[in-house]
């Protein structure tokens, strides 16, 4: 195993970015899910996350588990807010929180194997920093007395979008922590009624506190093949640049379950504290309409939004001029490929919408029209027969592969920057307005030597222009023959 730097010390932040992202498209895609989306600040959900536990006196560096199409955008926003994080673990697939949490244990605990993980999911909006850290303060306590402590969140409403927490008995010495009674999978809105008028119930937030050793444990008593698949993902890895890779192999045979359902439903040790720190999973598009500012009629308006006769509404466009007279009680989300139109109270079907659209292969389900690359980023403008226009950036400093296309040729067209085209034998300088035609077949490579972005019109023409039209023959970040430039 790549040796990932000393654990000893203070608390670990394990921060989870695997989802995919469905319950708030068209914003969140399966390529740019919601933790990577500023949707409560200028910031990332993943950066806020960070800098929730960027306090040098009780949290060591993060360690991140991301999925291997993230893992770019990841590092670059780590990078963003200062955190480049003691590691970015990649999976080669998402297999929920319990494989993500052991995989941690085993990377932290096999230095020291009483290191605190404190497990967060990315994707959590937190409004009382302060209160949260000082909750994990006191549920370190019974973390380190051999419990392991998930917090549970005041409900507010009859929500059945969330599992939840029957409290027991208060545990010794440690300050507000309650055995767990017992757990409830999602229930119907009858059965949560019933938990808000019986009291001592909790929503499951997800997060999670206990020692390397001891989930592990207790993962071996209740999942053995998980621990032991886990285990040898870890020592099968390999350092990839900046991130440490699990063995592809080993991390297939795991089975895809949650923390709650492989160890907290089962174990003895489970523990509850419960917490008021202005917690949100920002679950669905009404979540974000609590937490922003409304006006006078009670609406949240982002972007380009005109309105007359519209009350209690959460409008949103990231292009398109959005328009929108007497309605009320309803989401409309505008990006440059799609629109949403839904009730606030039937939003959670967002979720099973996007399913249909994956089902049916549209590309609206996986990638914004704006995607992202370690190099930069593109966007497609036109297309139609034979031909393909992108806009493009490149990075400063940045360098797309070394490829060439077997059934298109490409012309670029500098707009601003300086860029170095390399085209089979031949590499030049191009400054702005300046082009070069670049023949089906040839070997060729794009690049930004500035110190200013670089962008570009590539107008792509070719009897096929799909994006897996590439042969690399050499990557600055290690890809294999996957598609994207």
């Amino acid at each position: 195993m790549t040796d990932l730097g000393d654990v000893r010390g203070a608390i670990h932040p394990v921060i989870l970015s695997g989802g995919v992202g469905t319950r708030l498209w068209p914003l969140s895609r399966a390529l740019h899910p919601k933790q990577l989306l500023p949707l409560t600040s200028d910031l990332t959900l993943l950066q806020e996350t960070v800098i929730r536990v960027a306090d040098g006196e009780r949290f060591e560096a993060p360690l991140v588990i991301c999925n291997d199409e993230h893992r770019f955008m990841v590092a670059e926003q780590l990078r963003g807010v200062g955190g480049a994080g003691r590691a970015v673990v990649v999976e080669p697939e998402g297999r929920n929180t319990a494989p993500a949490a052991a995989v941690a244990a085993t990377i932290l605990g096999a230095e020291d194997r009483d290191a605190l993980l404190l497990v967060l999911p990315s994707d959590h909006v937190i409004t009382d920093a302060a209160g949260f850290r000082a909750a994990v303060d006191r549920a370190a306590e019974a973390a380190r007395a051999g419990a392991l402590v998930t917090f549970g969140i005041a409900p507010a409403a009859p929500e059945t979008g969330y599992g939840y927490i029957k409290q027991g008995a208060l545990l010794n010495g440690a300050d507000g922590c309650r055995r767990v009674d017992r757990f409830l999978e999602k229930p119907d809105l009858e059965v949560a009624k019933r938990c808000l008028n019986d009291g001592g119930w909790w929503w499951n937030s997800g997060m999670f506190l206990f020692t390397a050793a001891r989930y592990l444990e207790e993962l071996q008593r209740f999942r053995p093949d998980m621990a032991a698949a886990c285990r040898d993902a870890v020592t099968g890895g390999s350092g990839d640049r900046d991130f440490f890779r699990l063995n592809d192999q080993a991390f297939a045979a795991v089975l895809a379950e949650s923390i709650d359902y492989a160890v907290m439903e089962h174990t003895r040790a489970a523990a509850v504290l419960p917490i008021d720190v202005g917690w949100s999973d920002v679950g669905a598009w009404p979540a974000l309409w609590d937490l922003a500012a409304r006006d006078d009629h009670g609406n949240v308006l982002i972007g380009d939004v005109r309105t007359r006769g519209v009350r209690n509404a959460y409008l949103r466009s990231e292009g398109p001029l959005l328009a929108v007279v007497g309605l009320e009680d309803i989401v409309i989300v505008a990006t440059r490929d799609a629109v949403l139109a839904v009730s606030r109270e039937r939003a959670q079907e967002v979720k099973s919408l996007a399913e249909a659209l994956k089902a049916e292969g549209r590309p609206e389900y996986r990638t914004h029209p704006l995607v992202h690359r370690p190099w930069g980023c593109y966007q497609t403008i036109d297309a139609g027969d034979r031909f393909q226009v992108k806009r493009i950036t490149v990075n400063p400093g940045a360098k797309l592969s070394l490829q060439k296309h077997r059934h298109r040729s490409e012309h670029w067209v500098v707009v601003s920057g300086t860029a170095k085209a390399t085209c089979g034998d031949r590499t030049v300088l191009l400054a702005e307005n300046e082009s070069i035609y670049i023949p089906q077949g040839a070997v060729h490579r794009l690049e930004n030597p500035a110190s200013e972005p670089l962008n570009l019109i590539e107008v792509q023409s070719g009897d096929y222009l799909g994006e897996d039209d590439i042969v690399r023959l050499d990557d600055t970040y290690g890809r294999a023959a996957s598609p994207g430039g």
